[in-house]
């Protein structure tokens, strides 16, 4: 894979080479026309953040009809944060724990879990869930943090734009052009949890319109603890490495194409059972992980008011099946193609008409275990798209109204559309009301449809429970009203208040089949399995309000508070997969403070308290960060971070299984020492 992966590089730059130069051309980046100086020129309060995934036009926050929030890049930096998903916590309406030292459960709007699979996630507009359980492997998602442009959160429905599984949310990570990324950055640090981190990033000119930057990080990352005391052995290393390259090929036409290659390895208690001894165990699994992506992204501008845009791209991953500790070449390897056809114009003065086709085929081979299996262990399955979305102005600068679908076919169980409409009322430059109805669907995977045998107790000697998938699993339903208002009473203070009520159907269940003697690969033994259904309903409603205030030039304060309530409804002699009452927060609020001291000093506080998880067993908790950052020079900056500052340990989220321990996060601190010239 490595070798395709670089000769296919090396040939689309080629071709940017060999492509007619405009040295005049204005810059053009798909998908941050304006937003490169947008925070800097309009400041930081999220009214004036532009956002993408919403509609896939550029807006402000403030003109947006959904319910949005925007992690610029000074806010990521900020934060102190080494990941992703720790800087996912500062986002009203998401729940954020870590699992154990390299897994964590994040969602939107409950159903949460380590294999959450109603949240799309994206980098750069390129699906990064797995398309196996449709949830996404975050230690395998990342990015350079300093080359993030701006972290993209849509709470609720995005399917009508971005189709299946964008259910409960989406989430894109957009990282800056090559242009806007120039010279070079070193960075190293270390702590008592992040043991060793650094990256080389470099950009370059080719020429006056034609930018690149390549960059290597690696991370060594140390163990959790076990409640009550014990090692984890969850530790995990990742190396990766990438590219990309930004140019305008003439005054209509620019061009993106960057990739990444990763490798790393890991390890997770998890609770085995297989038909051999010691039949049902506790132990270390080795989840070792690799590999690479590329992406192209061809825009051409018809005029100011008329766009076509083309986005390709290839992604390979290869991990290993975290349910079986008995192959160790038992590996997952999914290849991903994907081709994305978006057009934008305008009708008449007073309709924008977004539409688009897409096509995706993939690739899914699973090793099969002993204990875990796939029927069959190889297919490959295809995804056929089409969108489009129509916004009128039923008053001019004041009232407007959208309506559009996604429609998609997908072979695991054909034909779905997915409708929304939205009205977003704004009578002056202060406020915005805006309501939406939504449908969404959670299509089927391969962990649903085409498990053979995932064997899960040991109910007595010779005796088994295992699950299987259910070939006539049909799609999880989602029919969303949201109401939400944006106010700015004054320059220096914004406040965003979102409600939703979301109904569900055809959620997953667990039915009990007709047990069977099995043997194959071991002795003779007796399975009472179980597999998934759509026998289960729910409701959920809840409310989010974030506050952003300037008290003064040098200091700012954000606070975000949300509540969920979730009730799920199942039919006589049916278990909800998710027992999901007891495994979201019911409350979450979070305190952020930042404050540009003298000296080039800043310190950064962070106060969060997530309510306890009753089907997890996790209790309730409040902990803070505070992060000190000094540049004693312009090129040159120190910071110094210390996570979880309240409790020297606390625990967030259990794994599935009742034999696997709860693994706490620890205090932690990390210094770290940035170079950019």
């Amino acid at each position: 894979m490595s070798k395709q992966f670089l000769a296919l590089s090396i040939y689309a730059v080629s071709l940017i080479q060999m492509a007619p130069v405009s040295a005049g051309a204005p810059s053009i980046t798909p998908q941050t026309d304006i937003a490169n100086s947008l925070d800097e020129e309009l400041g930081w309060l999220q009214e004036e953040a532009v956002i993408f995934s919403a509609s896939r036009r550029e807006q402000k926050v403030s003109e947006t009809s959904a319910a949005v929030f925007v992690i610029n890049n000074d806010d990521l930096l900020r934060s102190g944060v080494t990941s992703i998903p720790d800087a996912l916590r500062i986002v009203p309406g998401l729940q954020v724990a870590q699992v154990n030292a390299n897994t964590w459960a994040i969602t939107a709007r409950g159903f949460n879990g380590e294999n959450a699979n109603k949240l799309l996630v994206m980098i750069d507009g390129r699906t990064v869930y797995h398309p196996t359980f449709s949830g996404t492997l975050w230690r395998t998602k990342d990015v350079l943090l300093e080359d993030v442009e701006r972290i993209e959160v849509v709470r609720g429905p995005g399917a009508a734009m971005w189709g299946a599984n964008a259910v409960n949310g989406v989430i894109n990570v957009i990282t800056k052009s090559a242009n806007n990324s120039q010279g070079l950055l070193v960075t190293a640090g270390g702590g008592t949890e992040d043991k060793g981190l650094g990256a080389v990033r470099y950009g370059g000119k080719i020429a006056d319109s034609l930018h690149y930057r390549t960059y290597l990080k690696y991370a060594d990352r140390d163990d959790l603890k076990v409640l009550g005391g014990g090692n984890p052995q969850d530790n995990w290393e990742k190396f990766q490495g990438g590219f990309r390259v930004d140019g305008e090929l003439t005054e209509q036409d620019s061009l993106t194409l960057q990739g990444d290659l990763y490798t790393g390895n890991g390890g997770s208690l998890r609770s085995i059972t297989a038909p051999m001894a010691p039949f049902t165990s506790l132990a270390n699994v080795g989840e070792d992980f690799s590999g690479g992506n590329i992406l192209s992204r061809w825009r051409h501008r018809f005029s100011d008011t008329s766009d076509l845009s083309l986005q390709l791209y290839f992604d390979h991953t290869r991990d290993k099946t975290t349910y079986s500790a008995f192959n160790e070449s038992s590996k997952a390897v999914i290849n991903t193609y994907d081709v994305d056809l978006q057009h934008y114009f305008q009708l008449g003065g007073r309709q924008e008409v977004t539409w688009g086709l897409g096509f995706r085929y993939i690739t899914d081979d699973q090793n099969n275990a002993i204990n875990f299996a796939f029927a069959p262990a190889s297919r490959d399955y295809l995804l056929y798209s089409a969108f489009i979305q129509d916004q009128v102005a039923l008053v001019p600068d004041t009232l407007k109204f959208l309506f559009g679908s996604k429609f998609e076919h997908n072979d695991f169980n054909g034909f779905q559309i997915q409708p929304n409409a939205r009205l977003i009322y704004t009578p002056d430059n202060q406020q915005t009301l805006w309501a939406s109805v939504s449908r969404a669907v959670r299509t089927p995977n391969r962990l649903d449809h085409d498990t053979s045998l995932l064997y899960f107790s040991q109910e007595a000697p010779g005796v088994f429970a295992a699950l299987q998938g259910n070939k006539d699993f049909e799609s999880e339903e989602l029919m969303a009203y949201e109401l939400g208002y944006r106010i700015a009473p004054a320059e220096n203070i914004s406040i965003d208040v979102a409600a939703f009520y979301n109904v569900y159907d055809n959620l997953s269940s667990v039915e009990a089949r007709r047990p069977f003697v099995e043997t194959i690969d071991a002795a003779p033994h007796l399975v009472f399995p179980v597999s998934y259904g759509n026998n289960a309903q729910g409701e959920t409603y809840g409310l989010e309000m974030a506050v952003q205030w300037l008290p003064l030039e040098w200091w700012r304060l954000q606070t975000n508070y949300s509540y969920l309530q979730i009730q799920i409804h199942t039919a006589t002699g049916s278990v909800s997969q998710d027992v999901e009452e007891g495994q979201s927060p019911h409350h979450q609020f979070n305190l952020r403070s930042s404050m540009d001291l003298p000296h080039n000093v800043q310190m950064d506080t962070f106060f969060r308290y997530v309510d306890s998880l009753p089907e997890r067993n996790i209790d309730s908790y409040l902990e803070m960060d505070v992060r000190l950052g000094w540049k004693p020079v312009k090129n040159i900056e120190f910071s110094l971070s210390g996570r979880n500052l309240l409790d020297s340990s606390h625990a967030e989220f259990q794994a599935v299984g009742t034999a696997v321990p709860v693994i706490e996060v620890q205090r932690s601190l990390f210094g770290q020492i940035s170079l950019n010239f």
